[in-house]
């Protein structure tokens, strides 16, 4: 079922309305959708290089403002759905524990985990449980996010085909190095 939805997302690229799919896919996988937007930007980005940059913020806003849906999600459902499970599994008090640590590192937590291709709807809806400071997420979101788009616009405007299957097999790797460097770059202001 999911080879057959990513196929589906892939035939989009070709779409007169690509673009608008392009937001559309972005916004739901920050929220609930389960396919990257990566495997539309890709295409698109190949079969059009020279717009490479504009899909690659198409892909940033979509995701941004996907990001607070699912930021809402976790913050106003929490108590009417999540709480009730852990109080039935006696997991309060440890889910409490993670909530506090997600509270105090969450920036961090988003820069890291919004480069990685994982679900990042996972990373959203923790911030909204754990309340972590809505400008700080927005703002985490922008810088991760679209480090992790405008990478990929970059090496596909600049090494164009060649560097699909590059990128199609080493994107963690890549996209780890960014990572590292970036949560890198802001303990050094944290500390020095």
């Amino acid at each position: 079922m999911l080879k057959n939805l990513y196929n589906k997302v892939l035939a989009l690229a070709a779409s007169p309305r690509a673009e608008l799919w392009l937001a559309a896919i972005a916004f739901a996988e920050s929220s609930f959708f389960p396919i990257p937007p990566d495997t539309l930007l890709l295409p698109m980005a190949l079969a059009k290089p020279e717009r490479a940059w504009r899909y690659a913020a198409i892909c940033t806003l979509g995701s941004v403002v996907g990001g607070l849906l699912g930021y809402a999600i976790g913050a106003l459902l929490y108590d009417s759905v999540a709480l009730p499970l852990l109080n039935f599994y006696h997991y309060t008090v440890a889910f409490e524990a993670f909530r506090q640590r997600f509270a105090e590192n969450g920036v961090y937590i988003i820069l890291l985990k919004g480069l990685l291709p994982i679900p990042f709807k996972i990373v959203t809806i923790a911030s909204g449980v754990a309340g972590v400071s809505l400008p700080a997420f927005v703002a985490a979101c922008i810088v991760t996010r679209g480090a992790r788009f405008f990478l990929e616009a970059a090496l596909v405007w600049k090494f164009g085909d060649s560097v699909r299957h590059f990128i199609e097999t080493r994107l963690m790797l890549v996209t780890s190095l960014v990572a590292v460097g970036v949560i890198g770059g802001f303990l050094l202001l944290k500390f020095v």
